[in-house]
């Protein structure tokens, strides 16, 4: 990993620190529990449960040790600005060729995901987007060609 700051909403800090208590608090709890009962059954060469578990248990260490990597490099936006687009604000948009609204919230690279609607502020659409104002015509190069949209909101 680099030393690069991670940037986070106040909302992406909880989400790390909670998953970083369920990790190290149940989850362990539960996969040792696990570990402990395949063991019980004997001979380990054979043993899928105690492999699958013992797998698991590696994954599980590895995202520990990437959330606590990300939580001490972590930067928390703050922005009460709602003038311009800044990472963790919400954006309502209209697709000009289609005439859809669309509502995307910037958030930093650990965030994004498009399913929630979430985007990067470092993807071609949030860079497009960021220190924007409504009313702006954003022009985005997508495979498909250029996609333009227009700012319509800004909002916490």
């Amino acid at each position: 990993m680099s030393n690069d700051e991670i940037i986070l909403t106040p909302e992406g800090l909880r989400n790390l620190e909670q998953e970083l208590e369920e990790l190290k608090g149940p989850r362990r709890r539960e996969l040792a529990s696990r570990i402990k009962t395949a063991i019980s059954y004997g001979d380990l060469k054979e043993n899928s449960e105690y492999h699958s578990a013992k797998e698991e248990q590696a994954f599980m260490e590895t995202r520990i040790l990437t959330i606590e990597q990300m939580l001490k490099r972590a930067k928390v936006v703050t922005n009460m600005d709602t003038s311009k687009v800044q990472v963790g604000m919400t954006v309502v948009l209209n697709d000009i060729e289609f005439a859809e609204k669309i509502e995307y919230k910037i958030v930093g690279a650990a965030e994004a995901d498009v399913n929630e609607n979430k985007i990067s502020y470092e993807s071609p659409l949030g860079q497009a987007l960021m220190n924007r104002k409504v009313g702006d015509v954003i022009s985005v190069n997508a495979p498909m060609g250029v996609i333009e949209y227009k700012l319509l909101e800004i909002k916490l």
